[in-house]
């Protein structure tokens, strides 16, 4: 059995009181990424740990991660801390890097901007609640990071944003309606800030399909979707996180969005995924 690597710290182990920022494991690049301990996000999280990163891993309300993601982080020796701030209060969100600076004795050299609010709203319906709610976490929370992270002084290492986006951004249709207009601004923030941000900062996206289905779907519904996409697949989490983790390191590419999503961003569909092919 492989002999556990001391510089793995278990989610909830605090520091004394007056201990400064943990030393830096020699090497290592430091990736924050929200809503990192679940889902796409943990996906993501254990592509990076797999890299050799240090990782922050954010959470809304939890940081319990999931048994992928930590044993992940267990196997790889990852030096992590877990950090919980709603992102339906901004201010928080701004805050998130100088906590991760502190904790971590330096500033991130990625940000993953991948936690999202999903709800159920149409044109008919959607309420002023719902939009400010969604643009809150989707897209002010990212907003404030990135403007954070932009103020930290930078030194010649490369340092780089990936927003995580939706490929319906190129097709929108009416359902999820605050979610999608979201989404679409967050586009926006990846496109403005690439140009203002650069040469310090590259910005990129990615842009998933239908990855990880909700209890919404069915597998026999799943099993149809596939023929729905250009590719006549779905595409998987990893693959999702592999093109994350690429941008993070491609030192010549920002302003781009690469979308994972078995070709399907080059269809217009009527309505979400979960009301098709049932």
């Amino acid at each position: 059995m492989k002999e556990r690597d001391t510089s793995y710290r278990p989610l909830g182990r605090a520091r004394p009181e007056g201990e400064g920022g943990a030393a830096p494991l020699a090497g290592k690049r430091l990736a924050l990424v929200t809503g990192g301990h679940r889902r796409l996000g943990a996906h993501i999280a254990v592509a990076f740990a797999r890299a050799g990163f240090s990782l922050a891993i954010h959470g809304s309300h939890d940081t319990r991660l999931e048994s992928h993601l930590a044993l992940a982080l267990e196997e790889n020796g990852t030096e992590w801390e877990g950090f919980v701030v709603d992102f339906s209060d901004p201010e928080g969100a701004e805050e998130l890097i100088a906590k991760v600076a502190e904790r971590f004795g330096r500033p991130p050299d990625v940000l993953v901007n991948s936690a999202a609010l999903f709800g159920q709203d149409r044109l008919g319906d959607v309420t002023a609640d719902d939009m400010m709610r969604h643009y809150a976490v989707n897209c002010v929370a990212p907003t404030l990071l990135t403007k954070a992270f932009a103020m930290v002084p930078a030194g010649a290492v490369d340092r780089c944003i990936v927003n995580i986006l939706d490929q319906r951004i190129d097709h929108p249709h009416d359902d999820q309606l605050a979610y999608t207009l979201s989404k679409l601004a967050l586009a926006g923030l990846t496109r403005l800030s690439a140009g203002s941000l650069a040469p310090r900062i590259r910005v990129n996206a990615v842009a998933p399909g239908l990855t990880i289905p909700t209890p919404d779907y069915d597998e026999a519904q799943t099993e149809r979707l596939k023929n729905l996409m250009p590719l006549d697949r779905l595409p998987q989490p990893e693959q999702i996180a592999e093109a994350v983790l690429y941008l993070a390191q491609a030192t010549a590419v920002t302003g781009q969005t690469l979308y994972i999503d078995a070709g399907a961003h080059m269809r217009s569909y009527d309505r979400d995924f979960m009301h098709l092919c049932r």
